[in-house]
């Protein structure tokens, strides 16, 4: 019997509330100095789509990342809570479909007539070709991956911690999902650095 097991679980409640505030002091601190919305999301007619899509990246770019440290001890045969892997894998795969869903939004009028796209094709086809194309269509490996994971995860639940092969193919799937987030990310972060005349 753990004599300090009532005092840390109400250590750990106070460390969830703590970083949950202090994430809301920050929110609420990008609000106000990004206040009106048009600083915040810019004069584009493609300002709510771009938004959402950041947004969705960003909280993919938290999942996914737990989801490469449960990989990692997955991989090394670290016990983990199934309900938390689980439940994070549903997350992590939600994410990404909405990550994908407005960065397909998006990419509508990138490709549309007189859009960007015709301005790097004429001016400079790589930047097409690897920021744009390869960006976009290696991006859309994520939500395979991470599907296949979850649905793993929750067909074989807590089967899985004694499984060393389906422990090695989910690590690997959360790993590969991690690496194809990764260089999207990258690229679509510096996608934002290019600008057509």
């Amino acid at each position: 019997m753990n004599l300090f097991a009532g005092s840390e679980e109400k250590t750990n409640r106070a460390i969830i509330i703590a970083i949950v505030v202090m994430m809301v002091v920050v929110a609420g601190g990008v609000l106000l100095v990004s206040a009106p919305a048009s600083r915040l999301l810019g004069e584009s007619a493609y300002s709510i789509r771009s938004a959402f899509h950041g947004l969705f990246a960003g909280v993919l770019m938290v999942t996914i990342t737990i989801g490469m440290y449960q990989a990692f001890r997955l991989w090394t045969g670290i016990p983990i809570n199934m309900k938390e892997l689980g439940m994070g894998s549903v997350v992590n795969a939600a994410a990404c479909f909405l990550t994908i869903l407005f960065g397909n939004w998006l990419y509508i009028p990138y490709r549309a007539q007189g859009g960007p796209r015709f301005y790097f094709l004429e001016k400079a086809p790589e930047i097409h070709k690897i920021f744009f194309e390869f960006k976009e269509f290696g991006a859309l490996f994520t939500l395979p991956l991470l599907v296949a994971a979850t649905y793993i995860i929750w067909q074989y639940g807590e089967k899985l911690n004694a499984n060393k092969p389906l422990r090695m193919v989910v690590a690997l799937l959360l790993t590969l999902g991690f690496f194809y987030f990764l260089v999207a990310f990258g690229l679509g972060a510096a996608i934002t650095k290019l600008k057509a005349a």
